[in-house]
């Protein structure tokens, strides 16, 4: 049984290193063009450079994004560009478009190229013809159920590798396809600025009744008719690894580092645990548990087992689910006193009951006995972002490991 590929999204430098500390095997990022994340942070080449140097020391692949739908001013420089990802050692480009395909092919060596889901791959067919042209793996369209998917595996190259989305935020239009963000604030999804519109609220205005507005639900706060609820597929690490998909794909370049290092350890500890013995292996709730722990939307399988239906939709409300805070990154961490240095994310006060967690392990509960500043100087309360105080632990901890506390408890 194929080992399958974790992927996880890099919105920035931080999350690159976080997302390959918590056990991803690969991350996909954007540079400060041509990728469809510009509200994202990005990396600049130099940022990039270390990136890749972080991963390839511990064996692990970045991908860059390509995959914007171009007009003609997008390719200006579109060539130089891509030298320079191969020169500085990225491991694959994602593309959507035969002709950014195309100027890559003719401008560099041997780049793999990976097709991104913007291309909308829905058939073997489809995904025979780009690998006949070059493509090593295919993203597919997240529209397609799990027969399909190992439908198109079985009848592809052995050679080609399928990749598909497991968890994250689904898209209400086609793959990402998408213009209602640029009909309603002129924000071109397919060139990277999407505005989420379909989170919007909405109501129903009649033609001969204008300001008179129904809501399409019976609810006074209207209805949010085109947000979908979060794709989560971690029950079904079994189906998943045994359909032959290669890469397992976490959405979020836009989240934060909490929520890269929650979902990531969640999923990297229980394809370990599947397999590890996949005869005895037992699915454990703790782990959705702990998934929930970041921010989320209620969760669906998408179009793995069926097309949605309405219960895939959320009509009340756009908002995010969020129970736990991210309270702190520890830095270093001192044996022989059991201190840890952390670098605040929210506030902590004496007293804060928090739980400890890291890669590759259990979390842990502890109160806060005792903290102190960067003098030394013992304090209550630490209420300055990123702010470096130094908290006594009652187990061992690593560099990488996070605090977090329920809302409740801030």
């Amino acid at each position: 049984m194929k080992k399958p590929e974790l992927l996880a999204p890099a919105g920035d430098l931080e999350k690159l290193k976080i997302a390959i500390t918590y056990g991803a095997d690969a991350v996909y990022l954007g540079g400060e063009a041509f990728g469809l994340r510009a509200s994202a942070k990005n990396f600049t080449i130099e940022e990039m450079e270390e990136g890749i140097k972080f991963a390839h020391e511990r064996n692990k692949k970045v991908y860059v994004t390509l995959n914007i739908i171009p007009h003609n001013d997008d390719l200006i420089g579109l060539s130089e560009y891509v030298k320079t990802l191969e020169n500085i050692g990225v491991d694959a480009v994602l593309v959507a478009d035969p002709g950014i395909f195309s100027i890559v092919k003719d401008n560099t060596k041997d780049m793999e190229i990976h097709l991104s889901t913007q291309a909308n791959t829905t058939n073997y067919q489809t995904a025979k013809f780009w690998y006949d042209q070059g493509v090593k793996r295919v993203v597919v369209a997240r529209e397609l159920s799990l027969e399909e998917i190992k439908d198109i595996i079985d009848k592809t190259p052995e050679e080609l590798e399928i990749e598909a989305f497991v968890h994250g935020a689904m898209c209400i239009s086609y793959s990402g396809r998408c213009l209602l963000s640029n009909y309603m604030t002129h924000r071109d999804a397919n060139r990277g600025e999407c505005a989420q519109s379909c989170r919007w609220k909405y109501y129903l205005v009649e033609e001969k009744r204008p300001g008179e507005y129904y809501p399409i639900v019976e609810d006074e706060k209207g209805t949010y008719i085109y947000n979908s609820k979060d794709l989560c597929m971690l029950k079904h690490i079994p189906e998943l690894i045994e359909s032959g998909i290669h890469s397992f794909k976490i959405e979020g370049r836009m989240k934060t580092p909490y929520y890269v290092a929650t979902v990531v350890r969640a999923y990297r500890m229980l394809i370990d645990e599947y397999l590890k013995d996949p005869e005895n292996y037992k699915p454990s709730e703790k782990w959705l548990e702990e998934i929930k722990k970041a921010s989320y939307r209620d969760f669906t399988t998408g179009f793995y087992f069926g097309k949605p239906d309405d219960k895939e939709q959320l009509y009340t409300t756009s908002s995010y689910i969020r129970t736990y805070d991210f309270a702190g990154l520890v830095l270093d961490y001192d044996e022989s006193t059991g201190i840890a240095t952390i670098e605040q994310r929210n506030r902590i006060f004496v007293g804060n009951e928090i739980e400890v967690f890291g890669p590759n392990k259990e979390h842990f509960v502890q109160k806060v006995e005792k903290m102190w500043n960067e003098k030394g100087e013992e304090i209550e309360v630490a209420p300055h972002p990123k702010q470096i105080i130094k908290m006594k632990m009652d187990n061992p901890v690593e560099k990488w490991d996070m605090l977090r506390m329920a809302i409740e408890n801030n």
